[in-house]
């Protein structure tokens, strides 16, 4: 039997200033897993008093973003005159469509006493003909967030539908997002979805024979179910769901199939055309300028 394991991607490291990241998706070989087109493994990073998260304001379009914490806490605020607390094993999902702005940053609290970080953040391609609907932010507290407790395995379902749960959270297209804990021995067999990522927080997998390491993202190259294996503790994150139709560019913080509608998302950025975050008036400029 062959390996179900089309491809491994070895996530690069992004240096974000205050931490790194390990930057799994887009990759130069594959860009997107279902409408996932951005996979970024935030730390473990621990900040010192007087230290922490400072992402300034900076702008989106043609996407979504879904921020998930193991450890830690963000505070987000956007142009919509959202503020939240993003803590461990809620859900955020933050629709840009034709545009948002927002900044992620330690509260005043965090800030002073420090902090541990740890998380997955990533970026939902919009299907073209949602693309420039308007943007809205959504929190959906933990508890609210389906966990299954399944013989040697704890999944929650972040987004889409497994083991006979579904998540509360509005998704624009067929969408999967597993956060999956193995004890040392378990299988799971996981949903069938038309395309499936498997990344390794920590700890390792066999996938019908392939392991994949911890760090490392493992695409499977058919929608049959397939089974996991952990020979030790695991932890993982599932990623997935339908493909979607046409071609996406990525320049810097725009997802969009135009060229010609990036361009003008950067001119409207570079002249002050976005909203602002209420109360904020730090900010990224554009790359280079």
């Amino acid at each position: 039997m062959g390996t179900a394991v089309q491809l491994k991607i070895q996530p690069k490291i992004r240096d974000l200033g205050e931490f790194t990241v390990r930057r799994a998706l887009p990759d130069r070989r594959r860009q997107r897993i279902g409408p996932f087109i951005f996979f970024d493994h935030m730390g473990p990073a621990d900040f010192p008093p007087g230290s922490g998260v400072n992402v300034r304001s900076h702008p989106h379009i043609g996407l979504a973003t879904v921020t998930y914490l193991f450890d830690g806490e963000i505070l987000h605020r956007d142009s919509l005159g959202h503020v939240q607390a993003i803590r461990p094993g809620a859900v955020n999902w933050m629709t840009a469509g034709r545009g948002i702005v927002h900044s992620e940053k330690a509260s005043p609290e965090l800030l002073a006493s420090g902090q541990h970080l740890h998380g997955i953040q990533t970026w939902i391609a919009l299907p073209v003909e949602k693309e420039e609907i308007e943007p809205r932010f959504e929190h959906y507290p933990a508890d609210g967030i389906p966990a299954i407790e399944l013989p040697g395995a704890l999944v929650t379902v972040i987004l889409g539908e497994a083991f006979g749960h579904t998540s509360p959270v509005r998704t624009e297209s067929e969408t999967l997002y597993l956060d999956v804990w193995l004890e040392p021995g378990a299988t799971l067999r996981l949903p069938a979805t038309e395309e499936l990522g498997v990344y390794v927080v920590d700890g390792q997998v066999d996938i019908e024979g392939e392991v994949l390491e911890m760090g490392t993202l493992g695409i499977v190259d058919n929608p049959a179910e397939v089974e996991l294996r952990a020979s030790a503790a695991a932890h993982l994150m599932v990623c997935g769901g339908a493909a979607l139709a046409g071609e996406r560019h990525i320049e810097w913080n725009f997802v969009s199939s135009s060229r010609e509608r990036i361009e003008q998302a950067k001119d409207d950025w570079r002249n002050g055309r976005f909203d602002a975050v209420p109360g904020e008036s730090d900010f990224i400029p554009l790359p280079g300028e």
